[in-house]
């Protein structure tokens, strides 16, 4: 499109990570062309896209994690790597025909509620519009990176880069380099990047729990079991869903015990004991999000390795000081740093009914009904939104899929013009959420994560299991929206 152009759609879906291809792949089946993927990046993909540090591997098996209608056979591994998770997602793209609906490198800048005459609009910041009753939000949590806020990092003349973004024109080998983050994307790229730094400081706030995994790759005897039956891979998928269900709400005090022996025991990997001290959680299991591993804590046996865990007290032009007054000198500094997980579609600007901004509905931290609407914003659907983060997140993108698709048949058949949640069902399912969270015990204990929002309340997690999210999403609510009928 020309900048300035503008074009009716009926759906316009934002974002083409795994939550807007599978909606894109639903819509076709139910026969809805009339659709467009609106994707900043220059691929498919969405956090497999951007997230291409060395090391990336999801810590989900990948039977589970990938679609349920579009099984794989022949992953490498059971914890499959990134390349070979955008891979998947690129074949899925292909077999469904989605590449007529995509527009790759269009960043959407904001969307409005337009009433009359009942539609989005939608605005992109090469200044395209596209019109359409129905938005689909797939931009999820890990959307933005978080840059911390570190005394002096403007100064620092070296290499500077977050994880989230990896600068792979950028040669490390022999470098002295520190990475400011010691969590989920650390965890993977530390190993790999110590085999090419000359120096490596890992820069520690606090420790997590890191566990060894299952990850020997299959061999040829397996894969070919896989392909001749493929009741072994939704076998394998089933297996992988109620390990799951046991472990996900972290209730099962048992099992809680047994994953502390295992901890203590792979801990011992490392040969330090002042390090090995350094690098024992001082926060119960799950109380942030637990880590898998079979590389991070033996890479701290290695000579040009340093964990450091005293505060930093500032960045000159190249080096990093800490609070104890060491000046550590540094050529690259890689910011591992997270994301700012409780923005979700705030992270644009979006204005719903009578002008009410989501940033301002959302001042005491981001809700919706089951994750997936808000009140006050017609029409316009989440995909991994508010408290829906826990377990394997394509299977609850599914749910949240099928759910959208729902409400899609349901304002076609009764010639709906739009759907708003009501603000009491949103605020009763909310408090009853809040009270299930109230509930998890280990995420309201002293440690700090991701999960709150500004507030101090929980806005990214699911408090119970992926079964229960499925049949919440499943329920008939049709009492729960507000409608308006097509103008005839």
């Amino acid at each position: 499109m020309e900048r300035g152009r503008q074009e009716n759609r009926r759906v316009v879906i934002i974002g083409a990570g795994p939550g807007g291809l599978c909606t894109a792949i639903r819509l076709l089946q139910a026969g809805i062309r009339d659709f467009v993927i609106l994707e900043k990046a220059a691929g498919v993909g969405g956090t497999w896209w951007h997230n291409s540090y060395p090391g990336a591997e999801c810590d989900v098996p990948s039977h589970l994690y990938s679609f349920s209608f579009e099984p794989k056979d022949d992953w490498v591994k059971p914890f499959s790597t990134q390349p070979e998770i955008k891979a998947y997602l690129e074949h899925c793209v292909a077999k469904y025909g989605l590449t007529p609906h995509l527009r790759l490198e269009t960043e959407v800048r904001s969307a409005g509620w337009e009433d009359p005459p009942g539609r989005w609009r939608i605005e992109t910041t090469a200044g395209e519009v596209v019109h359409a009753p129905i938005v689909v939000s797939a931009i999820g949590m890990f959307n933005e990176p978080h840059w911390a806020n570190v005394p002096g990092l403007d100064r620092f003349e070296g290499t500077l880069f977050h994880s989230a973004r990896w600068n792979h024109d950028h040669d490390l080998n022999g470098e002295r380099v520190a990475t400011i983050g010691s969590a989920a994307s650390a965890t993977q790229f530390v190993p790999e990047i110590a085999k090419q730094a000359g120096q490596l400081y890992v820069f520690q706030r606090s420790a997590n729990w890191v566990l060894p995994k299952e990850d020997d790759p299959f061999d040829e005897e397996a894969l070919g079991a896989f392909r001749a039956d493929a009741g072994l891979v939704s076998g394998s998928r089933q297996q992988i869903f109620e390990g799951l269900e046991n472990l996900i709400q972290f209730d099962d005090q048992e099992l809680i015990a047994k994953t502390g022996h295992v901890h203590k025991k792979f801990l011992g990997v490392v040969v330090d004991p002042e390090v090995r001290r350094k690098l024992t959680p001082r926060h119960p299991y799950g109380c942030k999000r637990p880590l898998l591993s079979n590389d991070y804590y033996p890479a701290f046996n290695r000579p040009n390795v340093e964990l450091v865990t005293e505060g930093i007290a500032g960045i000159t032009d190249d080096a990093i000081e800490t609070t104890d007054g060491k000046l550590r000198r540094v050529d690259t500094i890689v910011m591992a740093t997270g994301f700012e997980t409780t923005k979700y579609l705030s992270a644009i600007e979006v204005r719903g009914r009578d002008g009410l901004q989501l940033e301002d509905a959302w001042r005491d931290g981001a809700q919706a009904y089951l994750g997936i609407t808000t009140s006050g914003f017609p029409n316009l659907f989440m995909l991994y939104g508010p408290n829906t983060n826990n377990g394997s997140i394509l299977f609850m993108l599914e749910c949240q899929v099928d759910y959208v698709m729902r409400q899609l048949e349901r304002m076609q058949a009764r010639s709906v013009a739009w759907i708003d949640v009501r603000r009491e069902v949103m605020d009763s399912y909310n408090e009853a959420l809040q009270r299930e969270l109230d509930g998890v015990d280990v995420w309201h204990a002293s440690c700090n994560g991701y999960y709150r929002g500004p507030s101090g309340r929980i806005v990214t997690q699911w408090p119970r299991n992926m079964t229960i999210y499925r049949e919440r999403t499943q329920a008939d609510d049709t009492d729960a929206y507000e409608m308006a009928p097509i103008d005839t």
